[in-house]
C-alpha cells in the first residue's frame, strides 16, 4: 500500500489518563488519538510512539509515527495537526505533524530523551500546580541535592532506581548526560536527560535527591546506592504528577556521545 508517513510532536495532561499506551482497563493517550486518526482515515489502526509514560505523567514532547494512505489522505499536509485536534480532548494536542521518510521509526531512530520533575518546596502548596507539581512542604538542602545530582551523570546500571517490571530487561545500563536543579523561587525542576530510562528511574532518582535535601540521606551514599543495583537501598519514588516527558531527540541534535541510540531499551515507560 502507498502511505504518507508522518512525524507528530504530541503534549499532553497526564491527569485523566492510564498512561500513554492503549490499555484494557481505563484509557490511554494513544487510544484517543487513534481514533481521531480513525475518524478522519479509516485505514489508520496504530500509531507507534518513542517512548510510554505511566499513570498520571505528562508529556510536552511525546513523538509518535503515523503511516497514512496516500488514497486516503485529502488534505493539505499543514492542516493535519489542526484537523486531529477538532477530534482530540483539550488535554490532548498535537502540536506538530510534519512528513518523514519512510524509513523513520519514532522508537527507534530517538537517540535520547529529557525528562523534567516539578517539586514545589513551600509550607503552602501553589493552587496552580496542583496537577504539575510535587509539593514537598519541608525545607531542602539544594547545594547538597545539585552535588548528589551530578553523580548521575554517566554510564551506570540504573537498576536501584527503577522499579521491578514482570520481566527482565536485557539491560539496567544507561547513560545520563545531565542530571541538574534549576530553581526559581520555591519550584525546583530537576532536569534528567539521557538515552533511555528504567520503569520509574527518573521518580526513583528525584526522589532519592530529595531525601539528600532532606538529609534523610547522606550525598556520599549516592554512589554506594548506584553500585548496589538494589531498589530497597535508594530512596523513595517521587510521584507520577510532577513529570513531564519533555523532549524526544533525534539524530546528533544532543550534547554528547553518550547519547547514542540505545535500540533494545528506547522504550521506556516512566
Amino acid at each position: 500500500m502507498d502511505t504518507l508517513k508522518f512525524k507528530l510532536v504530541i503534549a499532553y495532561d497526564g491527569t485523566a489518563y492510564q498512561g500513554w499506551q492503549v490499555q484494557k482497563i481505563g484509557t490511554g493517550v494513544q487510544e484517543k488519538i487513534e481514533t481521531a486518526f480513525g475518524k478522519m482515515f479509516p485505514s489508520v489502526k496504530r500509531i507507534h510512539s518513542s517512548s510510554r509514560t505511566d499513570t498520571g505523567v505528562h508529556a510536552l514532547g511525546m513523538v509518535a509515527h503515523v503511516e497514512i494512505p496516500r488514497a486516503e489522505f485529502k488534505m493539505p499536509e499543514a492542516r493535519l495537526a489542526l484537523a486531529l485536534n477538532a477530534f482530540l480532548p483539550d488535554d490532548i494536542r498535537v502540536l506538530t505533524a510534519s512528513r518523514v521518510p519512510a524509513k523513520f521509526h519514532a522508537r527507534f531512530h530517538a537517540t535520547g530523551k529529557q525528562y523534567r520533575y516539578t517539586v514545589w518546596n513551600h509550607p503552602a502548596m501553589n493552587p496552580l500546580l496542583q496537577k504539575r507539581a510535587w509539593h514537598f512542604p519541608a525545607k531542602l538542602d539544594l547545594v547538597k541535592m545539585r552535588a548528589a545530582a551530578k553523580l548521575f551523570v554517566g554510564k551506570h546500571d540504573f537498576r536501584c532506581f527503577a522499579v521491578t517490571r514482570t520481566y527482565e530487561m536485557a539491560s539496567n545500563v544507561r547513560t545520563l548526560s545531565r542530571c541538574d536543579i534549576k530553581k526559581s523561587g520555591a519550584q525546583l525542576t530537576f532536569v534528567i536527560e539521557g538515552d533511555g530510562f528504567l520503569y520509574k528511574m527518573c521518580r526513583g532518582i528525584v526522589g532519592t535527591l530529595v531525601q539528600v535535601g532532606q538529609g534523610k540521606i547522606p550525598m556520599t551514599r549516592v554512589a554506594d546506592i548506584l553500585a548496589s543495583k538494589d531498589r530497597r537501598v535508594a530512596g523513595m519514588t517521587a510521584p507520577a504528577h510532577g513529570l513531564v516527558l519533555w523532549k524526544v531527540f533525534y539524530g546528533r541534535s544532543q550534547k554528547s556521545e553518550a547519547r547514542k541510540p540505545n535500540l533494545a531499551t528506547t522504550d521506556d515507560l516512566d
